[in-house]
Parts: C-alpha cells; sequence; structure tokens
C-alpha cells in the first residue's frame, strides 16, 4: 500500500497534467467549457441504469426517467414520429453507431452495408464485430460520399437489402452527406428493404441550424441518428445518444425476468450518470443555447480560416462547418495543439470553448514556425 504522501504527489501531478493538456488542444472535437459542480452529489451513490430506459425495472438507483427526457429532447430535435421513437443514453458515438448498425442487422439479415471512405472508423470496426457483408463507396473531396459511386454500387446488389451509413459531420472535413439524396438512389433503383443510419457524432447536435439546410434527419429518411454527449455539448465523461424508431426497437427487445425489464440496449449495465450530465446540460442551454453555441463556433471557424489564409497557410472549410481544414502541421505545432492529422491533413475544431485569443495564440506558433522554416 502506498503512503498518502505519495498518493496525494501522484494525484498531483496527473491533475496538472491533465490540466495542462486540456487547456492547449484545438484538434479534436470535445467541449471543456462546462460545469457540472451543481451534481458532485450524484457521484456518491451506484446510479446504474441497467434495461430499457422506457420500462421499469426493480433496480431503483437509476436515472432512467431523465434519461427519457434526453431521448425526447434530441428525438424532437431530429424531427421523429413524436408516437415512434426510441433511444438511449450510450457510453459514446461508436456504440450510438453500433446500436444502429445492430437494429439494421436484425431487421435485414442479408442485408448488404455501404459505408464511405470518410466513414469514422468505428463503423468498420462495428461492421466487423456484427459480421456483415459490406462496400466502401469513394468519398469527394470535401469528404462527402460519392452518389454516383454509391448509385452504380447499389445498381450490382439490388437484389438484396441494404444498409447506408450517412455521415452528418465527418471525421477529418466535417462533410455532411445528403440522407434526401440517399433516399432518391434507393428509391429510384427500386431497393425497397433498406435503413438508413445517420452518424452525426459532432455535428448532429447542431445540425438543425445549419444554413443551407443539408437533409439528415427522420422526416429526411433516415432510421437512426447517432450523436456524441461530450462533443459538441460537453460532459466530464465520454456519452452518446442513438435515436431510433420504438417499431424496429420491439423487434429485438427480450424481456429478462432478474432485472425485471426488457434487453433492449448493447451493455448490460449503464452509465447513469451520463444521461444527468446531459439532461442537466440541454435544460441549461435549450435549443436557443445549443444554436448560441454553433453561431459562436461558426465564427471562429471563420476567424481561424481567414488569419490562416493571411500567413499563406491553404485554410478551408465546408458549408456550415466548425472545421477548419489545412494541410499537415510539423510535429512541433502538431504535438503542442493536439492536432488530429491524417495523411497530408490536419484540422482545428473551432469547438464551443475556443475563443478568438486561443485561435490568435496558434497563429503565433505557425508564424513562428514558418519563419523557421524560411530562415533555415
Amino acid at each position: 500500500m502506498k503512503s498518502t504522501t505519495t498518493l496525494q504527489n501522484r494525484f498531483n501531478e496527473l491533475l496538472q497534467n491533465v490540466r495542462e493538456a486540456r487547456d492547449s488542444f484545438l484538434g479534436y472535437p470535445v467541449s471543456k467549457d462546462f460545469d457540472y459542480s451543481e451534481l458532485y452529489e450524484f457521484l456518491k451513490y451506484p446510479i446504474n441504469n441497467l434495461g430499457d430506459p422506457f420500462e421499469s425495472s426493480t433496480y431503483k438507483v437509476q436515472t432512467h426517467e431523465i434519461e427519457r427526457e434526453v431521448v425526447t429532447f434530441f428525438a424532437k430535435l431530429f424531427r421523429a414520429n413524436q408516437n415512434d421513437y426510441w433511444g438511449y443514453v450510450t457510453n459514446g458515438g461508436s456504440e450510438s453507431n453500433l446500436y444502429g448498425l445492430y437494429i439494421a442487422r436484425e431487421m435485414f439479415p442479408k442485408a448488404m452495408v455501404y459505408y464511405s471512405e470518410s466513414t469514422h472508423y468505428s463503423i468498420k470496426k462495428n461492421i466487423h464485430l456484427l459480421n456483415i457483408p459490406s462496400i466502401i463507396i469513394r468519398a469527394k473531396d470535401n469528404g462527402e460520399i460519392d452518389y454516383t459511386d454509391l448509385e452504380e454500387t447499389l445498381k450490382f446488389n439490388r437484389h438484396k437489402p441494404a444498409i447506408i451509413l450517412t455521415t452528418y459531420g465527418t471525421t477529418m472535413k466535417e462533410a455532411k452527406d445528403d440522407v434526401l439524396k440517399v433516399k432518391n438512389i434507393l428509391k429510384k433503383l427500386a431497393i425497397h428493404d433498406h435503413y438508413i443510419h445517420c452518424d452525426g457524432a459532432l455535428a448532429g447536435s447542431f445540425a438543425p441550424f445549419v444554413s443551407p439546410k443539408i437533409p439528415f434527419d427522420f422526416e429526411d429518411g433516415a432510421d437512426s441518428i447517432a450523436i456524441s454527449g461530450h462533443k459538441f455539448i460537453g460532459s466530464p465523461v465520454p456519452s452518446g445518444v442513438i435515436i431510433t424508431k420504438r417499431s424496429f426497437r420491439d423487434r429485438i427487445s427480450k424481456g429478462i425476468s432478474y432485472i425485471g425489464s426488457l434487453d433492449t440496449t448493447i451493455t448490460g449495465s449503464r452509465n447513469g450518470h451520463s444521461p444527468l450530465f446531459l439532461w442537466y446540460a440541454i435544460n441549461k442551454m435549450g435549443v436557443e443555447g445549443l444554436k448560441k453555441r454553433y453561431d459562436h463556433s461558426l465564427k471562429m471557424a471563420k476567424y481561424c480560416e481567414h488569419e490562416l489564409l493571411k500567413i499563406g497557410i491553404e485554410a478551408w472549410t465546408n458549408p456550415g462547418a466548425i472545421t477548419v481544414v489545412i494541410p499537415k502541421m510539423p510535429d512541433k505545432i502538431k504535438h503542442k495543439w493536439q492536432l488530429a492529422t491524417e495523411g497530408d491533413t490536419s484540422h482545428i475544431i473551432c469547438m464551443p470553448n475556443v475563443t478568438k485569443n486561443k485561435i490568435d495564440d496558434f497563429i503565433k506558433d505557425v508564424k513562428q514556425q514558418l519563419y523557421t522554416n524560411n530562415k533555415n
């Protein structure tokens, strides 16, 4: 057993490292402008949201009621049928995507999955876990799915049901796939047995405010939508939300006598604190608060793009995006600012906590690096 002094030193060191890392990242979609201190009292309790949040359970140390309110909030935001929606708070976007694929596979066991090469890495992993055959579709230069390639590929498999993964905000370029275009392709090819899952991990939370609107939600043709809770909204622990149709959930639900509830989620025990954080945040913000956060982020992204272009960096953004795409940065810049990089591309994500001063600090470092490179 370690001494109290040793433990305290480790604790202090870890806290300092985490604090410093938090203060210097621009490359990951994680909001850090949250304050959940009013909820700290709940950390004293073993809150476990096992079972279906819309069903009763014999375990009562849970937050199912507010979890249902979180689901309802996003179901309305995504224009779901008020008489046919369901969902739950997950451990993150990857689990939310897994659930969408799981529902689709159970509905269409002989289906083929189609997903863009820009799709989040969790999709390929989830497809492997569920053992579903799949085909990768090309992405356009801006990261959006290539609808022509999708249509041509679907033609070769018209005899099979289709499961299509769309993305509302791709990982590197925040490109947004048009669900309505996908739906029209399926209609044109007379592929009636199909399922469309939309991964909106980052951008889904502000999708209704993006102008011009890019079709993505239930009225546009989506069958399920996944978002992350710790990204645009912010949370001390990773979380996500999956919204789908109750009629789809009913096809896979199984009663479990041990817990006195239905088994409808991926995991058995589920974090009961995550719904509490999300519930607190969306009640504090409301829809107008979410829009205000997006407007600020969009303003910062435009400012960042403009300032980078001024110093000769080829920066650009997709319409309505808060992600600024830039050439791969030197290691010194990449490591200090924790810039996610793929191939020859890095990016800056202007989350709601990003300020003009923070962008100016980043620009200053880039200018210094350019001066050093030119001098050498």
